[in-house]
């Protein structure tokens, strides 16, 4: 057996997003997935001699966004260039790119470690087109090809090689995917293939400083597969290298089913791609004046929300975290929290029946029906003593739920869910709980103060869960004193 333990694992990760425009990178030819194969496509998605590409500044933009949320060094000077490549997907033979003057240099993406934080170190991020799909699974002797996706406006996110484990790799890949949602650019799907990962992997001994020889594994369709393949692949390397074999750089794909990668083909090098300017797309200078206006327009991102949530509305760091996990669940809880400044029981409803019910519906943040300002009234009914958590949870919420504009408080008068919180009306009842169990009282003064949840007990009977339990608890107290 392999000595793993001799070995270091480095990884470095290329992210593809695609981006959250509307048409292609280089014509009006819609993106909208799932549409029948072949119907987005036009001569320019084609190629067809003659036509012209035209480039799409909203994809300009959001690659721009991106490189300001990681710290990126924006590139003014740009221009595309042929990454030329024959493949049945590649309608016109080659790939427009940016290799030689990525738009954004430079930056890094914060990532948890069990040991702490940990900065990941990107190279760059550069703008592509996308390829079209190939579908094997269509016609038994051929494979089909779908030029929908061809065009489609991505970014391309290369980290330096600083991650060290297949954990580091999965922590990378949530917080990038976390990101590009935060910021609105891509959808982070990675079952629709929006989002996909490419890994480079190499193992050394530990001690060694020069890099191992690299192997790609791409078309990682899971932040989970992600992890595995890298732990498959390294596992193999060491292996090779254990037995006196000789790593060969290939790019090889990833068998979910198996759990281990297989070669695909030898790995090609920057040359075999004959890179030269586009000459169809005029370079294209960025002003300063663009870049400012993008940073504006960037949102409060989940570290600072956190900070937030934790100085200045003394939230635990775990709520903290979960409620910033999705922008959409954030931004609602920021509406919530300005009807109420019950900030604990506001985060106690998101991460409760909130939650509970975008998991048991499988509804994203954005498709909750509840107005914000509906939920935090019914905050202010319990906060006020009128119902009880418990009825609202249970009783109110899902009333509200089916009538999302009516005010929580006539649904409660009208579910009979208000509380009595009336001293004159439920002091004879306290009274009449007492004398019913006058021995349990006298057990009680001489020591047994268990038996206090009796008497609650009983008079929410006797009222059937109206009685406020503060009030309530209040009044048997003081009573028994006596």
């Amino acid at each position: 057996m392999e000595n793993t333990s001799l070995y270091e694992i480095v990884v470095g990760l290329e992210v593809h997003a695609q981006l959250l425009t509307k048409s292609k990178l280089f014509c009006g030819d819609s993106i909208a997935y799932g549409a029948e194969p072949n119907t987005h496509v036009s001569p320019v998605t084609l190629g067809h001699p003659g036509t012209l590409p035209k480039m799409n500044i909203k994809a300009i933009e959001f690659a721009i966004k991106m490189g300001l949320a990681c710290q990126s060094e924006i590139e003014k000077h740009n221009y595309f260039a042929r990454k030329n490549y024959f493949y049945p997907d590649l309608p016109k033979g080659y790939q427009v790119s940016q290799h030689t003057t990525p738009i954004c240099k430079g930056g890094f993406v914060n990532i948890k470690t069990p040991e702490g934080g940990k900065q990941i170190r990107l190279n760059r991020i550069h703008m592509e087109e996308d390829a079209g799909k190939s579908l094997h699974d269509v016609d038994e002797a051929n494979t089909c090809i779908d030029y929908n996706r061809a065009g489609t406006p991505l970014i391309e996110i290369v980290t330096e090689p600083d991650l060290r484990s297949a954990d580091e790799a999965f922590a990378y890949l949530t917080e990038v995917r976390k990101l590009v949602r935060y910021l609105q650019i891509c959808d982070g799907n990675m079952e629709e293939g929006s989002f996909r990962c490419d890994a480079n992997i190499s193992v050394r001994k530990k001690g060694d400083i020069q890099l191992g020889t690299k192997v790609e594994v791409k078309n990682l369709n899971s932040i989970r597969n992600v992890k595995r393949a890298i732990e498959s692949e390294a596992k193999r390397l060491i292996e090779i290298l254990e037995t006196g074999g000789t790593v060969k750089q290939q790019t090889r794909s990833f068998d979910a089913n198996t759990g281990n990668t297989f070669s695909i083909r030898d790995k090609e090098d920057a040359d075999d791609y004959r890179y030269f300017a586009e000459p169809d797309l005029t370079p294209f200078h960025i002003q300063d004046e663009f870049i400012e206006r993008i940073r504006k327009s960037i949102p409060v991102l989940q570290e600072e929300r956190i900070r937030h949530y934790i100085t200045v509305l003394s939230l635990s760091e775990y709520d903290a975290a979960v409620l910033t996990e999705e922008k959409e669940m954030s931004d609602y809880f920021d509406t919530v929290i300005q009807h109420t400044d019950n900030y604990k029981g506001a985060a106690n409803w998101m991460l409760g029946p909130v939650k509970s019910w975008l998991n048991d519906n499988n509804k994203e943040p954005a498709e909750f029906p509840l107005p914000a300002k509906q939920l935090a009234s019914v905050i202010t009914l319990i906060d006020a003593g009128k119902i009880s958590f418990s009825a609202a949870a249970t009783k109110l919420f899902p009333a509200l739920l089916k009538n999302p504009e009516k005010d929580p408080e006539q649904i409660a008068l009208e579910e009979s869910l208000i509380q009595q919180s009336d001293i004159s009306s439920l002091e004879p009842i306290v009274d009449s709980v007492l004398e019913k169990f006058a021995d349990k009282v006298k057990e009680y003064k001489k020591g047994k103060k268990g038996l206090l949840s009796l008497f609650v007990g009983e008079v929410m009977k006797q009222t059937k869960g109206k009685a406020d339990p503060r009030l309530t608890n209040e009044l048997l107290l003081e009573k028994l004193k006596s």
